[in-house]
């Protein structure tokens, strides 16, 4: 794979975070860009729908039970097709989420993604 492809992968993985900071529609429109609609995405996602559509319907429940949900990325891995990305991820919980009302608490956590990129876009995602 070329520089410039790496370039562009972690470009895209960059602007999908930048989205979250945003709103749904920001976020579905960045999903619509850089992710196949027929994405793999292996993460426990409780909302019966796959593809793309699974991730455009995640963001919604996390915004609205972290409104001011923050994803930093501590590292950006890249080798072949496929983009790791180690994040540190903070909110506040204001929102019923999955059927826990609202702490108010501060929420941190880290998680690990893999990205595989084909044809320019995301392919497939682990969680």
């Amino acid at each position: 794979m070329s520089t410039a492809q790496e370039t562009s992968n972690k470009a895209m993985i960059r602007r999908l975070h930048d989205a979250i900071e945003g709103d749904a529609e920001l976020i579905s429109q960045a999903i619509d860009e850089i992710v196949e609609p027929a994405v793999l995405f292996h993460a426990p996602v409780p909302t019966g729908v796959t593809g793309a559509q699974a991730l455009k319907q995640v963001w919604p429940v996390l915004l609205r039970a972290y409104p001011d949900l923050h994803i930093t990325i501590e590292d950006l891995i890249e080798e072949g097709d496929k983009d790791v990305s180690r994040n540190t991820v903070t909110g506040t919980h204001e929102g019923e989420y999955m059927g826990l009302p609202p702490t108010g608490k501060t929420v941190t956590y880290r998680e690990i993604f893999i990205y595989r990129f084909a044809n320019g876009r995301i392919a497939e995602i682990w969680g």
